[in-house]
């Protein structure tokens, strides 16, 4: 009998507790909604910071790689003759890069730098490296040959409605039966800025737009991110310059 007793007054005990545990106040779930509250708002400028800082110790680091990389071409032999001045070795490899472009501008340079391609090109798995950063190296270069990117061209692709950014690398004339057709060769890139396939176009259907050839690469390379608001083709532009304005057609 006593353990009954004990029992049922257990097993009140364990009923009462609910009913005997007090509610919630309204002091605990205004602190619980004011941590949520600071800490959503310490998250969102926490991430604010980071893609603040982001680029800006991205551009760090890569400057920074880029002068130390620069400064070891020189910095050794400054070493050597008891010369210790940071950024001397960078300052000498910027010169040495601006006297050799002048001297390859030259007619005696090109001749130097060609008879060194010529070599190259005889050498077996260097010629293959040389040939592709050559083509790299071209289609950057402020002198406009027959490999470098001639213009941004966009061309519609891979479906209707869909449009896909290229560069103009050379044209070609397609001989037919009912007349020759001008067909422009575009490079579309896909994986890469050197990577991609390369498509004959007929003239009349590429779209020119308002953007330089280094634009175009920002945009590749930024993966579409530095792309401008508006883009208008330069034909538009030409017959919006060629209009005459309205306040002279009233005078």
């Amino acid at each position: 009998m006593a353990e009954d007793k004990k029992e049922s007054t257990s097993s009140s005990a364990v009923q009462e507790d609910p009913v005997m545990s007090p509610p919630s106040s309204p002091k605990s779930s205004t602190r619980k909604a004011c941590y949520a509250v600071l800490q959503s708002w310490v998250s969102k400028k926490f991430m604010t910071g980071c893609v603040v800082l982001f680029p800006m110790a991205v551009t760090f680091f890569i400057t920074w790689w880029f002068i130390q990389f620069v400064d070891g071409f020189f910095s050794p032999i400054y070493e050597r003759l008891g010369i210790d001045i940071f950024g001397l070795g960078f300052v000498t490899s910027i010169t040495f890069i601006f006297f050799v472009g002048i001297f390859a501008s030259s007619w005696l340079g090109s001749t130097v730098f060609w008879l060194g391609e010529w070599f190259i090109k005889r050498m077996p798995f260097v010629k293959h490296l040389y040939s592709a950063s050559k083509q790299i190296s071209s289609a950057i270069s402020p002198d406009q040959n027959t490999n470098a990117f001639k213009e941004v061209a966009i061309i519609r692709h891979p479906r209707i409605g869909e449009y896909a950014i290229g560069f103009i690398t050379s044209s070609v004339t397609l001989q037919r039966d009912h007349g020759d057709e001008e067909l422009c060769s575009i490079f579309v890139p896909t994986n890469h800025l050197y990577i991609g396939d390369v498509f004959l176009v007929n003239s009349n259907d590429i779209i020119r737009p308002n953007l330089s050839v280094r634009e175009g690469i920002e945009i590749i390379v930024s993966v579409g991110m530095s792309m401008p608001q508006v883009i208008s083709p330069i034909e538009r532009i030409t017959r919006q310059s060629d209009r005459i304005p309205q306040n002279r057609m009233l005078k």
